[in-house]
């Protein structure tokens, strides 16, 4: 299964793998849906899985033969009947922006200039000892400071593959201890993850993090499961070794002059957080500093 997802992303046209993950979606979808739910009637020997395609054509006011060929990644459609059917299979906000962005061209590959620049990294390490990190479109870790380091881990000793959020949050044993709720994050994590890898089906470096993610069988199960989810600010906890308990906000900014960039950074909650950021970083440097344009 795991292996079947992997080269899922760099077999045939780019439009077309796009169209049969947007057709895959709709029918997971459609398929936790129960006939009751909606108040449609239910047929004593009803093998369907859910709603029929059919009863979601109906719903959302277009064709079942069209609604079939949707699933079934034939056709390109609009926003309006995306929406149509968005509505009709009762999808969340996150859900619904997950349809809506396979209606733009985002079938090539997602592009990174590999460095930062001088003004972003001085950014990086301005807001220490708040911990802060630069990320890619892959969520590959490009630059990170003193606080970052000290909340996690430094990024530097792990293999370059390994610098990579959601690596991080499932593959480093320490996470599920240092995190507090972490099942609750790791879903919400992979599920914005997914979201991005889904809209770029042949980008070679998607397919190598969810290959090496799904080796945990968490993030396998929830990733087969095609549950998506959107950005939103939140107050994150850590269980620090050293420091305790941190109440951190997290804050995530796109770098308007580095397409594909986002800066992160995580502003103490409570007066003891700020504290303990201050003396976690008091003798902590990072073990090799972050590229810039001119390495």
């Amino acid at each position: 299964m795991v292996n079947g997802i992997a080269r899922s992303f760099g077999e045939g046209s780019a439009a077309q793998a796009l169209r049969k993950e947007l057709g895959a979606f709709l029918r997971s979808r459609r398929e936790r849906l129960s006939p009751a739910q909606l108040g449609l009637p239910v047929a004593p020997r009803r093998r369907t899985p859910g709603l029929r395609r059919g009863e979601v054509a109906e719903l959302a006011g277009i064709s079942a033969s069209w609604y079939a060929w949707l699933e079934q990644g034939r056709v390109r459609t609009s926003e309006q009947v995306l929406r149509s059917v968005a509505r009709a299979l009762h999808l969340n906000e996150a859900e619904t922006a997950h349809v809506l962005s396979f209606i733009d061209d985002a079938a090539h590959e997602q592009q990174s200039p590999g460095w930062v620049s001088p003004n972003l990294l001085s950014l990086v390490e301005s807001v220490a000892p708040n911990p802060a990190v630069v990320i890619d479109p892959h969520w590959d870790l490009l630059a990170w400071n003193a606080g970052y380091a000290a909340l996690l881990t430094d990024p530097a000793r792990l293999p370059s593959k390994q610098r990579n959020l959601p690596w991080l949050v499932f593959r480093w044993p320490p996470a599920r201890d240092l995190i507090v709720n972490w099942e609750f994050e790791a879903r919400y994590l992979l599920g914005q993850f997914r979201a991005n890898a889904a809209r770029h089906p042949r980008d070679r470096r998607y397919s190598e993090i969810i290959s090496e993610i799904t080796q945990d069988p968490d993030a396998a199960r929830w990733y087969s499961q095609r549950e998506t989810a959107i950005y939103q600010p939140a107050i994150r906890h850590f269980q620090h070794p050293t420091a305790g308990n941190l109440h951190l906000r997290y804050v995530k900014l796109a770098a308007l002059d580095e397409p594909g960039h986002h800066f992160l950074c995580y502003l103490p909650n409570n007066q003891h957080t700020k504290t303990a950021l201050h003396h976690l970083t008091a003798n902590t440097q990072p073990s090799n500093p972050p590229r810039t344009e001119h390495t």
